[in-house]
């Protein structure tokens, strides 16, 4: 029921008293506002997220490649569903971007101890955590395209919600210098990435281990599968806790391989990169010197896997099924095993042969139809609540 504020108003004492505890202002604006809108630094990055005024011609946000209506992931896509077109209008990366959800639980990029490379953001890791990726996008002439910091800072005072929230969350000059709003708006957008609209934990598979549902008998023998060191080795780069049960599993230990991609020559005919051109993949991460990371790139996230496609660092596989024919080629005599059924050749060459994961590839028997259907049926328990009104039946 509304406040019924027009008749207290008209008594004098009733109005003094609004006035004096500085509650006039709220009533004239509808009752909000005093305070900042965005309370707090979640609220913030969430508005920041999904604001297109931080691209140079104001048309895409962090949103647009990383829709949340969409698992994370673009919508949009190129023509032939592999990359992401830039605020310009014309621009095409060479890489598909990957799901957002889940983002949070990545550690940042590290040397582990057998010396082999781990965590951090986007496919190479050259991002160490959430906050140096949230300053990449808006910078990058191919994605968002602002000239600079100077610039992403000016478009953030044009708003003056915006200036309250910064000054109330981190001091009231933190606008005025490029470097340092710059850095606040990385962390805004980042606190909004770890928040649970990202990370929510209720898919069928998470419903399942609280006892909430039961898996279908062709589910099930996907999970046996997928958690089996005996028959398909998918847990071995595709699991971080070391329990099958654990209830904040992210399907992937962040770790480096090269799985032996093939290219794909539609997307770069598209976008205009020279067919042969190698990805180097880890190996391009400026931290990293030793050539053995040509072709290696971060094992992503399974979670919504069966929503947020085309699959593999350069979107060369349109179908969830291809990629676990893909993988079943390398254990598989079979002739029929070694063509690619979205376009009845051959796989293709590997770009970087001399670095490919083959102890972790070639790993068990091979996979008959039934068990890379069950695989396909397991890996759809892994998607969000919210968006299984988008898988198959």
């Amino acid at each position: 029921m509304p406040f019924p504020t027009q008749n207290l108003l008209a008594r004098p004492a009733v109005a003094l008293l609004f006035l004096c505890f500085g509650l006039w202002g709220q009533i004239a604006q509808g009752g909000e506002a005093a305070a900042s809108v965005f309370s707090t630094l979640e609220d913030l990055g969430e508005a920041l997220f999904h604001d297109p005024n931080l691209s140079a011609n104001r048309t895409q946000s962090c949103a647009s490649c990383h829709d949340p209506e969409y698992g994370f992931a673009d919508p949009r896509r190129s023509a032939d569903g592999a990359f992401s077109l830039g605020d310009d209008g014309k621009s095409l990366g060479d890489r598909n971007a990957p799901t957002a959800s889940y983002a949070a639980f990545a550690p940042r990029f590290h040397r582990k101890d057998d010396g082999t490379w781990a965590g951090g953001m986007f496919w190479d890791g050259r991002a160490a955590g959430l906050e140096e990726q949230a300053g990449g996008p808006p910078l990058n002439p191919m994605e968002m395209g602002l000239a600079s910091k100077e610039q992403a800072v000016t478009r953030l005072r044009e708003n003056p919600d915006y200036v309250t929230a910064f000054q109330a969350h981190f001091g009231v000059s933190v606008l005025e210098n490029a470097n340092l709003g710059f850095e606040a708006m990385t962390k805004a957008i980042a606190a909004f990435e770890r928040s649970s609209a990202f990370s929510p934990f209720d898919s069928k598979y998470d419903r399942f281990l609280r006892g909430e549902v039961e898996l279908s008998k062709e589910e099930e023998l996907g999970r046996v599968l997928f958690f089996s060191e005996q028959f398909t080795n998918c847990n071995q780069c595709h699991q971080l806790k070391r329990s099958a049960i654990d209830p904040q599993e992210t399907f992937t230990d962040y770790s480096y391989h090269n799985i032996g991609v093939p290219e794909n020559g539609l997307g770069r005919a598209e976008n205009g990169v020279a067919l042969g051109t190698v990805d180097e993949g880890l190996f391009a991460n400026p931290a990293v010197s030793d050539p053995g990371a040509r072709g290696k790139f971060k094992t992503p996230t399974l979670r919504n896997v069966a929503v947020t496609g085309p699959y593999m660092h350069n979107g060369v596989f349109q179908e969830l099924r291809t990629v676990i024919a893909f993988y079943n080629r390398y254990n598989s005599k079979s002739e029929a095993a070694q063509i690619n059924p979205e376009t009845g050749k051959t796989w293709g060459d590997i770009p970087v042969p001399e670095t490919v994961s083959q102890t972790e590839l070639t790993h068990g028997p091979a996979l008959d139809a039934r068990r890379i259907d069950a695989l396909v049926a397991f890996l759809k328990t892994l998607t969000d609540q919210r968006y299984e009104v988008y898988l198959e039946p």
